[in-house]
């Protein structure tokens, strides 16, 4: 029987490659295995008797909140041209240097993913306003979408992340689950604001790995006769509108959770509100502009919440058929003890990212395995970082990169598809690089949070 939990989830892989909404594909893909096993015998109805009560505990998750709040603040962002302005500054001041444009769009990316936290808003606007220059100053098309890609990603780790925020309510029950298991019945808690502490380091450090590599090489990739400044200098004063506004933005949101003035997620609000106050001082805020950041939060909150949904459901069924001792018993047969389990899970992790969003990943996977590591000792600070830059590498690995549709969709006509992948591929290698980094020296994610 635990074997069936095995081929339900082939069965949700195989569906979600077929098109069918995620949501759905959980829920559907778990009520039809449900229904069957039942009517064979196999299955214990009274494990979806729990559904309400989990249905009841995602809605009134007071840490989930911090989503909406910071969808708004990215989407505010981004139609407030606070990017524009951030990289217009950037390649003026680095405009003498030869591969100044490419440093500002790494800079910028790690500004916009510290303000906003969203892959896809970051990558749109940094290829629209960044991949035309850098294709007219003689950039080859494949390294510079593949810096764009790159840094769009940055969302994915720097903080205030969406995809910490969900990872943060993910590893804190399955932190309490194990615990219990093991028959610590006053469980400690893990929280979003201990992830964002712990990736404080991994983030910049992957920033730097990210200058380096386009210090180095982007050189080779620009063709000298067309490498110029036309960009007037910029004055004291405009680099300091430009700067000081989102840079004041993150400081108070992060700091607040930093110093432990605020949680997450009153922090997020203080997030959406001042997006609210900046975008109205640019004179960039008008009614049907504020009904496009509505409705497009309302959008990927809601289908952040479904999916939730349809991996609780799934989660329940999945343990119904035994597959949590399944996982348990596998790991315990692997030579090499928890460093085995843990490198398996991330090869795992990795090669679903080739065909599944992160999110995707973060309410199937993560609830299955992490409960069982946490339970081997693993620290739930480091194992939740290694995931979120594991999960970063969804974004960029074809066919289903996400940041690769997104770059897609905006590129000039003369940008091909081909490009973007070769573009990707270095710094995909550079992920693989911070994720082999944070194995074999864990206190780059640990010290900070053990020191506040």
């Amino acid at each position: 029987m635990e074997y069936i939990s095995l081929l339900m989830f082939l069965a949700v892989c195989l569906v979600l490659l077929l098109g069918y909404p995620v949501a759905y594909s959980l829920a559907g893909t778990a009520l039809i295995f449900a229904g069957i096993g039942a009517l064979f015998g196999v299955f214990d109805t009274s494990y979806l008797q729990a559904v309400p009560s989990r249905l009841f505990g995602i809605v009134s998750n007071q840490t989930l909140i911090a989503v909406p709040l910071f969808i708004f603040m990215g989407v505010m962002l981004e139609k407030s041209r606070v990017a524009e302005d951030l990289l217009l500054a950037m390649e003026q001041v680095l405009g003498n240097l030869k591969s100044g444009l490419a440093v500002s769009v790494v800079l910028v990316g790690m500004l916009l993913a510290a303000s906003t936290g969203i892959v896809g808003a970051t990558v749109v606007t940094m290829g629209l306003l960044s991949l035309p220059t850098m294709l007219k100053k003689g950039y080859s098309p494949s390294f510079a979408c593949g810096a764009i890609c790159a840094t769009g990603t940055l969302g994915q780790i720097i903080p205030p992340s969406i995809a910490l925020v969900l990872l943060g309510d993910v590893l804190s029950s399955a932190f309490q689950q194990a615990q219990l298991n093991m028959g610590i019945f006053s469980p400690r808690s893990v929280s979003v604001g201990d992830l964002f502490v712990g990736a404080l380091i991994p983030g910049f450090l992957l920033v730097a790995m990210y200058l380096l590599y386009v210090l180095v090489f982007a050189s080779r990739h620009i063709h000298p006769s067309l490498e110029q400044n036309d960009q007037p200098p910029i004055s004291i004063g405009g680099l300091f509108a430009a700067l000081f506004p989102p840079l004041l933005l993150i400081f108070i949101v992060l700091g607040s959770i930093l110093a432990g003035f605020a949680t997450p997620t009153e922090a997020a609000g203080v997030g959406a509100a001042g997006a609210l106050v900046l975008a109205l001082t640019n004179k960039k805020l008008d009614l049907q502009k504020l009904k496009e950041v509505m409705l497009s939060t309302t959008k990927v909150t809601s289908m952040v919440f479904l999916i939730l949904i349809g991996a609780s459901i799934f989660s329940l069924v999945f343990r119904g058929f035994g597959g949590e001792e399944l996982i348990e018993k596998l790991f315990a047969s692997l030579p090499g003890g928890v460093f085995t389990a843990v490198l398996l899970v991330m090869v795992v992790i990795f090669l679903l990212g080739f065909i599944l969003d992160f999110i995707e990943i973060t309410f199937v996977v993560v609830p299955l395995v992490a409960p069982v590591l946490l339970a081997m000792g693993v620290d739930p600070i480091w194992l939740g970082i290694m995931i979120a830059v594991n999960l970063q590498t969804s974004f960029l690995t074809p066919p289903f990169g996400f940041a690769l549709f997104y770059l897609r969709g905006v590129a000039p006509p003369e940008v091909k598809t081909s490009h973007i992948y070769r573009g990707v591929a270095p710094f995909i290698l550079i992920q693989l690089l911070l994720l082999a980094c944070l194995a074999i020296w864990p206190n780059l994610v640990t010290w900070l949070p053990s020191k506040l």
